[in-house]
């Protein structure tokens, strides 16, 4: 009893800690809703969330890097916006998303103002998209041989596509993608390139970094 009590209340946490990470997207729910439907939006997100975690156990750690943190509250807080108001659910997450990309992007964009930046950021994306982005993590890619002032890579199987297409939500896939283009659209000295992704129906993500 002991032990499934404190399996519970584990689990509870993980609950609450991922959705705090997601308040960003918790300000722009309440902006949108009613005080008393975003109340409960946001209790039903928690327990989607408790739900989808306890099917989700033993994940390797790569892939829950991206599921425990990102995919799954995500999901968990747009089914719950959904059962309410499908529009409005995806509007609160495009809003929201683009929003937190965009920050980011900003501070990556003042990062870039040091001397050197842009190319050690460049330099080092071949480790990190292997580590982080590959296939401990969930991803299969192509990844192209190493040009002078390039880092390029395919991603054919992504598991933002895989398991919000299980949890019902694909729709909101694409939301994902787009925040790269926030993110590293506008850094100075960089061109980001894409033609496709997956979360728009295409076969594979292409995935460019060049220094202009």
């Amino acid at each position: 009893m002991l032990k499934k009590t404190s399996r519970r209340d584990s689990l509870m946490t993980t609950v609450e800690k991922a959705l705090q990470g997601k308040a960003f997207i918790k300000e722009e729910l309440y902006n949108a809703f009613t005080q008393e439907d975003a109340d409960e939006i946001w209790k039903r997100a928690g327990e989607k969330l408790g739900k989808i975690y306890a099917e989700h156990q033993g994940l390797p750690k790569g892939v829950a890097a991206h599921t425990d943190g990102n995919i799954f509250p995500s999901a968990a807080i747009y089914l719950s916006m959904k059962d309410k108001d499908p529009e409005k659910a995806f509007e609160v997450m495009r809003v929201s998303m683009k929003a937190n990309s965009e920050k980011a992007g900003a501070s990556l964009a003042k990062s870039a103002r040091f001397p050197g930046f842009t190319r050690f950021f460049l330099a080092m994306w071949g480790p990190v998209a292997k580590k982080s982005f590959g296939e401990t993590a969930g991803f299969k890619n192509v990844f192209y041989p190493k040009k002078k002032g390039e880092f390029a890579m395919d991603i054919t199987k992504c598991p933002y596509h895989t398991y919000l297409t299980e949890l019902g939500c694909p729709e909101i896939n694409r939301l994902f993608c787009d925040n790269d283009i926030y993110c590293y659209g506008n850094i100075p000295g960089l061109e980001f390139i894409r033609t496709k992704t997956i979360g728009n129906g295409d076969e594979l993500c292409d995935f460019r970094l060049r220094l202009k």
